[in-house]
């Protein structure tokens, strides 16, 4: 089955074409970076604007790339949350409109659970039901958490940000050290060149119990839980006061080495989280990273020696699919996971979409 997968939840405009789930046949995303790095971060109306005018281009190009005609497209599938609001609505209206035109089905997939799904697009890896039970780690601009993975479409929400994401932390970090957008890959190569103990930055960490947001109100017409239980604090995350404490250090130390605070700001961040990583693992067979700041190479050395040490398979997602892409959101529809039918083509975008 080709799947061709939309993917417009933030700035990335992305399409794909996955066959069977786990086949990538095209992976096109074009950037918008250039556009947003003048105001050191998104701005949601150019990113809604600049999906309209490339959406079809990038359409076009991934089922030319995949080397398919426009009949040999058997499901449409798209992001229809978590995201931006109007960008989420490019998609999807582009998405409702092209399988209304071909005639096939839609499937709407939640963007954090393609992020959970991206480490599958390697076909020669086995099926989740073989690497199940896995941790996950999901790093990305916007969301921080630990999800543990029992098979697909099973998931327990461990922990989370209690207030910035680490791809939040990076960008924030990067402007106040004056480097550029976006600010993970700025904050990885300045660090390259310093010593990451330079300076002792906090690894914060909540104090109470996290109330945690429900897992079980992501398909649009099914039962939504109202419950808010309570997540360990040991396995969440706080980057907050580390920005803090980095502001008021560059005030301090206007000449300190920008290398070496770079890296030891970087190396706080990693640290929070693979020491929340190191705590939540309880009987998993594999640990995998997904998101885009799991491009992060400190980070990924860091996990891989914490798998080893722990006797794990380290999963880490691709690097084509780390940050937003479509192939993701295909390959989880040709998985079965989705709304799917009638219901697909009624729903709505949902900036604030549960896993």
């Amino acid at each position: 089955m080709n799947v061709l997968g939309i993917e417009t939840s933030c700035d990335e405009t992305a399409a794909s074409v996955v066959r069977d789930g786990r086949h990538v046949l095209s992976n096109v995303i074009l950037s918008q970076i250039a556009q947003h790095a003048p105001y050191g971060g998104v701005v949601p109306e150019i990113a809604a604007r600049s999906h309209v005018e490339y959406l079809p281009g990038v359409i076009e190009q991934a089922v030319a790339g995949a080397g398919l005609r426009w009949s040999d497209i058997d499901t449409v599938a798209v992001t229809y949350g978590p995201g931006l609001a109007s960008s989420l609505l490019v998609g999807l209206s582009a998405a409702k409109a092209l399988a209304q035109r071909l005639g096939r089905p839609l499937v709407a997939i939640n963007h954090l659970e393609a992020h959970l799904y991206s480490i599958f697009l390697d076909p020669d890896l086995p099926g989740p039901n073989e690497l199940c039970p896995l941790l996950v780690l999901l790093v990305s601009g916007g969301h921080s958490c630990l999800v543990r993975m029992t098979g697909l479409g099973e998931y327990q929400l461990l922990g989370q940000t209690v207030d910035d994401a680490a791809g939040e932390a990076f960008d924030k970090g990067a402007t106040l050290l004056g480097l550029g957008y976006p600010g993970g890959p700025e904050v990885q190569r300045v660090s390259v060149a310093g010593d990451p103990t330079a300076v002792r930055f906090p690894r914060g960490r909540p104090t109470k119990p996290v109330p945690a947001r429900s897992l079980r109100q992501a398909e649009e017409g099914g039962p939504r839980s109202s419950a808010r239980e309570a997540l360990d604090p040991n396995v969440c995350f706080s980057f907050s006061g580390l920005k803090t404490a980095l502001l008021y250090y560059m005030r301090d130390h206007p000449d300190a080495a920008l290398p070496d605070v770079a890296a030891s700001y970087q190396e706080a961040i990693v640290d929070s989280l693979v020491d929340r990583t190191r705590r939540a693992l309880n009987g998993d067979q594999c640990l995998a990273a997904v998101g885009g700041v799991a491009l992060n190479a400190r980070l990924r050395d860091r996990l891989g020696e914490l798998a080893e040490d722990c006797g794990l398979r380290y999963l880490p997602a691709g690097r084509a699919y780390c940050t937003d892409n479509a192939a993701m959101i295909a390959g989880l529809a040709g998985a079965g996971r989705g709304v799917h039918g009638d219901a697909a083509m009624g729903i709505d975008a949902r900036p604030n979409l549960g896993l």
